[in-house]
């Protein structure tokens, strides 16, 4: 019995187109989990690159936010100025205030 497993009589028997039927169908399912182990690892190592970029991306991110801050301040605005001949006002403004009439509708001109 060894001797016939060893030497594949399974395959070449007069039942082995039944054998056949079982060995193709067992390949057919190891296949589908071979391809769908490698398209598991496949969206893991993208997850993982994504990961990476939005690190990347946040910290850029940070980098020119302080960045901007820094180029608001007035401080930095005025030395930038100063060769132009440009400085700081030293009034304060004034605010304007602009007073708008509110419109009468039309059922209120008799009250």
């Amino acid at each position: 019995m060894i001797q016939d497993f060893l030497r594949a009589h399974y395959l070449i028997g007069l039942q082995s187109f039944r054998n056949w039927k079982i060995i193709i169908y067992i390949v057919f399912w190891a296949l589908i989990l071979i391809a769908n182990n490698h398209n598991y690892e496949q969206k893991i190592m993208y997850a993982k690159q994504l990961t990476e970029e939005v690190k990347e991306l946040r910290s850029e991110y940070v980098d020119r936010r302080s960045e901007l801050m820094q180029k608001r301040m007035e401080s930095t605005i005025s030395k930038q100025m100063q060769p132009l001949g440009i400085y700081p006002s030293a009034v304060p403004p004034k605010k304007i205030r602009v007073v708008v009439e509110k419109e009468k509708k039309w059922y209120e001109l008799w009250h």
